[in-house]
């Protein structure tokens, strides 16, 4: 097993949609929720494949960069 994975926010911002629910299986580069940053949207995209195991921010929460949003193991 290589561990979890975390996904982190790229940019401040606030979550605009998140797309998974724990437990799905997704692949590397499928899009896991959307960050809205200076009026663009901007999609997250897991880093690897493997199962959503956490997901640690909810839709309309402000976020800073390197703030952890979710968890792939």
């Amino acid at each position: 097993m290589q561990g979890n994975s975390e996904v982190t926010a790229p940019m401040p911002g606030f979550i605009r949609t998140i797309l998974v629910q724990v437990g799905d299986v997704v692949n590397e580069d499928d899009e896991l929720m959307i960050i809205e940053a200076m009026k663009m949207e901007n999609p997250i995209l897991a880093p690897k494949s493997g199962v959503v195991k956490e997901i640690r921010v909810k839709e309309k929460d402000q976020v800073d960069t390197s703030t952890v949003l979710a968890l792939i193991e």
